[in-house]
């Protein structure tokens, strides 16, 4: 049997999803169908139930689906042995990067890496934490990078870095001059904001929580998917937002935009996530040791 026909298998059995999967495999939908077939032909047996748009594994599809999460792993863990008798680092990774860390911090980390490693390859998938923890539980990226923490037991996490988060103002507003803002002075300006499943946002939403707030006490009167998006709409004077201070320091260094801290402080982590069961390629390795060692000593404290 085609090593193409089982990864195509083993991707939409992992992802129960012929459309998710063909994204990940950057393929068509059509084929993608057709390489299952010609797998359910060459077995003569059903391996998925197709229903209302949903699919599920059948039996013959679940026992298929054991033996191919062993074959894979086997296979890396080959090219891991053999690499490791060379001492050579090389290889694909497959990183995920919630979108202010992707913009922000990850270029000038990546670019030093590159530098020490030009033999490894490195393919970057953005989305919002949110995105960033489905793509990693669901094996599509070997490690994420993310504001924040996550709880999940079959997760590694490891704390980088403390971003601190400012309140956000065009020149010339009201808060600019102030030496802190406390939470309760938020309600009283527009708002601008990421949309759920952005880990600023929830960050933001359980600090006001914690000092006797609502997120929807907030006068919000604009959701942006990208931080690039919140500093134009500030600096138009739609609105005030809070966002870490490392997303504004060319602004800052331009006087389009203002930052004032809050009162108390806030403060969140920058998070390395992957999956524990899963085997690590040395690159992998290599870019965690390396991602850890910069993160605490080229971010500012």
């Amino acid at each position: 049997m085609a090593d193409r026909r089982l990864q195509v298998f083993y991707t939409v059995a992992r992802l129960l999803s012929f459309t998710k999967a063909a994204e990940a495999l950057h393929m068509t939908q059509p084929a993608v169908t057709f390489q299952v077939r010609q797998m359910e032909e060459y077995f003569t047996a059903r391996l998925f139930d197709r229903t209302h748009n949903r699919i599920r594994l059948t039996e013959a599809g679940k026992r298929a689906y054991e033996y191919a999460q062993r074959i894979f792993g086997l296979y890396e863990e080959m090219e891991h042995a053999v690499r490791e008798l060379t001492g050579e680092v090389s290889g694909v990774l497959l990183i995920g990067a919630s979108t202010t860390v992707a913009e922000y911090l990850l270029p000038p980390l990546l670019g030093h890496f590159k530098r020490e490693y030009p033999d490894v390859q490195i393919r970057l998938k953005v989305s919002n934490t949110e995105g960033i923890v489905g793509l990693v539980e669901n094996n599509l990226v070997d490690l994420g990078f993310i504001e924040g923490t996550v709880e999940n037991s079959s997760f590694s996490v490891q704390i980088c870095h403390d971003e601190e988060l400012v309140v956000v103002v065009p020149p010339g507003h009201a808060l600019a001059g102030h030496a802190g803002v406390a939470p309760s002075e938020l309600t009283g300006y527009p708002w601008i904001c990421r949309e759920e499943g952005s880990g600023t946002r929830e960050i933001i939403a359980h600090y006001l929580q914690d000092n006797g707030m609502h997120y929807a006490d907030l006068n919000v009167v604009m959701e942006l998917g990208s931080p690039e998006a919140i500093k134009g709409a500030v600096e138009a004077d739609m609105g005030i937002s809070v966002m870490p201070s490392a997303t504004i320091a060319k602004e800052l260094k331009l006087g389009t935009l203002r930052s004032v801290p809050l009162a108390p402080a806030l403060k969140h982590p920058l998070s390395f996530i992957y999956k524990k069961q899963k085997f690590h390629v040395r690159a992998l390795d290599e870019l965690l040791t390396f991602a850890y060692q910069y993160c605490r000593g080229a971010m500012p404290a």
